[in-house]
């Protein structure tokens, strides 16, 4: 009968040790496992604002040739009226996206430095984004 005792002890020693060895040590429970349904193999999805990213920098002059891509662009768009600065300042984007993100697509994910030019055309504000060129991208929403 001893034996069968230590036998017994050590088969639900091994069971535990197995079970503690496939355990994931510190991680929480997420809400799926917790509520039954299936659990996630990756982390949640965080999404940003639905609006366009207003990156913060310091202010600065326009390049020249920005500001000939700008007039460039404006005059493809059949924008008859002179172009007026409301802002422009330097600034690091988060990503390839300049700020401004479109569904659907997706962006280097590294910082790049460049510009964020402001005009007023028409009576119409336009919000222009540079990367490292002086291509520019109008940010529409």
């Amino acid at each position: 009968m001893r034996i069968h005792r230590t036998t017994f002890a050590a088969a639900v020693l091994l069971a535990a040790l197995t079970l503690t060895a496939c355990a994931t040590e510190g991680s929480p429970m997420t809400p799926s496992e917790t509520d039954g349904s299936a659990p996630s193999s990756r982390p949640p999805f965080l999404t940003s604002s639905p609006s366009p990213i207003g990156p913060s920098g310091a202010p600065a002059e326009v390049p020249a040739a920005k500001w000939a891509a700008i007039l460039a662009d404006l005059a493809e768009r059949d924008i008859a009226g002179e172009p007026t600065l409301i802002s422009s300042e330097r600034v690091e984007y988060s990503d390839g996206s300049l700020g401004c993100p479109a569904p659907g697509q997706s962006y280097t994910q590294a910082i790049v430095e460049g510009y964020r030019v402001v005009v007023r055309a028409d009576d119409r504000v336009f919000d222009y984004r540079f990367g490292s060129g002086d291509e520019p991208r109008l940010c529409e929403r």
